[in-house]
């Protein structure tokens, strides 16, 4: 794996350089004048925070959670029911669309790369961070928890869009380039293990107030969300509990606000590069010329909508010309700067945690209180309580408003569909030469060649 066999030392100096001196910085930090080595900057808290500030724009900018056209916000869009991609040469999101994935994908071997590259980085920060003679006992809680958090992060979406994977948990060379892939539902534990690490150690309240860097109730979202996809729904159901009983810090808003980066619905988010920078999302996803040059939303999302359903008329937008019409997601509004930033890109809120909940609790037979949660959803977008009754029914009205809730937000309902079974009957009917085996992403061509051990290729490619 290329991306992984990185040296520490030069690794820790490019990431402070950049976060340093770069508009990218999530931290105002500056720059040492003395040159730095992979040991000295853990010696000081405002270099080791711009290490891990850097993490965060390489996952806004690179790879899976990148918000423009190559992440998964769009690209698994693509690959399930959300969008249209428009036939264009040039279009990164024609492989996905068409159901053409090859080993030898650029976008799959970038998500790959960026992935272990993201994992290395936080590998340092953990490594470098515990053994720091100068910073506190909080300031290494603090960065700790969130390398920990990153790193569950980034192997929860590996495992889900590539199966078996390595999970690396150091930096050395040696060991990183023989590394073997792990049985998903090892990876799943170790990601439950992390998870749990970064919540105890990570404070309750945010290390700034634009929610830009993890606290203890981000690490408790994303395992809420595993513990869901693992089956484990007591587990599910209390951690999404621990997150939504935290009602002086998050609450549901109006859907016009859900998506401005002071929304009390986030749970964290990535911030914009620049003063002034909105989301990559906005950018990507928004049209004002038809036809569209890259993607739209489907049709049969849109038509999804209750006529009457505010999410409808705040987060889609059409536009027309004498002979069709076209759909885009208009979640985020801002397509290009403004005078003050108004939209970040938004990885974890507070709505999924209801569904999560409501799920949680249909398994387990708590039938009221699934519903409960279920309205508290439906009742925000100006929809009336679910008729849902039996247990069934309550199940598919929560995928069902998982759909319409979550549509364009980094894969969920490709995910949703995968982890539910019914993904195989969802897009058989829409996608040419669809198969089960189509669940999972291969594994990078790139890759397979440099480390024989990561073999054999997923089954049909």
């Amino acid at each position: 794996m290329k991306t992984i066999h990185l040296i520490l030392t030069q690794w820790i100096w490019l990431a402070v350089l950049t976060a340093c001196t770069s508009c990218d910085s999530f931290v105002e930090v500056e720059l040492p004048k003395n040159q730095l080595t992979a040991v000295t900057v853990f010696q000081d808290y405002h270099t080791a925070e711009a290490a891990m500030a850097d993490i965060y724009s390489n996952l806004r900018d690179k790879g899976i959670l990148a918000g423009d056209g190559t992440g998964i916000s769009n690209q698994l869009g693509n690959y399930s029911d959300e969008m249209v991609s428009n036939e264009n040469p040039s279009n990164p999101s024609i492989a996905f669309y068409a159901n053409a994935l090859l080993p030898s994908n650029t976008y799959i071997t970038g998500y790959w790369n960026s992935a272990y590259y993201q994992i290395y980085a936080a590998n340092a920060v953990i490594e470098g961070v515990t053994e720091s003679k100068n910073l506190t006992d909080a300031q290494k809680r603090q960065l700790q928890g969130e390398a920990l958090f990153v790193r569950a992060l980034v192997h929860f979406y590996l495992v889900n869009l590539f199966g078996d994977v390595p999970y690396v948990t150091q930096t050395d060379y040696k060991i990183n380039s023989t590394v073997k892939r792990t049985p998903s539902g090892q990876v799943y534990e170790q990601i439950i293990a992390d998870l749990e690490n970064a919540a105890a150690l990570l404070p309750e309240s945010y290390p700034d107030p634009a929610r830009v860097r993890p606290n203890a109730f981000t690490a408790k979202a994303l395992l809420a969300r595993t513990f869901l996809y693992t089956n484990a729904y007591p587990e599910a159901s209390n951690m999404a509990s621990a997150v939504l009983n935290q009602q002086q810090t998050y609450s549901l808003e109006q859907p016009l606000e859900v998506f401005l980066n002071t929304s009390r619905e986030t749970i964290w988010q990535l911030q914009s590069g620049a003063a002034g920078q909105n989301s990559a999302e906005g950018s990507f996803f928004i049209f004002t010329s038809v036809p569209p040059r890259y993607v739209s939303l489907s049709e049969s999302l849109a038509d999804s909508f209750s006529p009457d359903d505010l999410r409808r008329s705040t987060w889609i937008k059409s536009l027309s010309d004498e002979t069709a019409i076209w759909y885009h997601p208009y979640k985020y509004k801002e397509n290009i700067p403004t005078a003050v930033s108004k939209e970040y890109s938004i990885v974890f809120r507070l709505a999924e945690q209801y569904l999560i909940r409501a799920e949680a609790r249909a398994w387990q037979g708590d039938l009221i209180g699934a519903k409960e949660d279920l309205n508290r959803i439906r009742n925000r977008a100006g929809l009336p309580d679910t008729l849902a009754e039996t247990q069934n029914e309550i199940l598919d009205a929560v995928l069902l408003e998982r759909k319409l809730e979550l549509f364009t937000e980094t894969g969920h309902r490709f995910f949703d569909l995968k982890r539910t079974g019914r993904l195989d009957a969802e897009l058989a009917r829409i996608k040419q030469g669809w198969n089960s085996t189509d669940s999972l992403f291969p594994i990078p061509q790139s890759e397979l060649s440099a480390n024989p051990n990561l073999r054999p290729q997923n089954p049909g490619y």
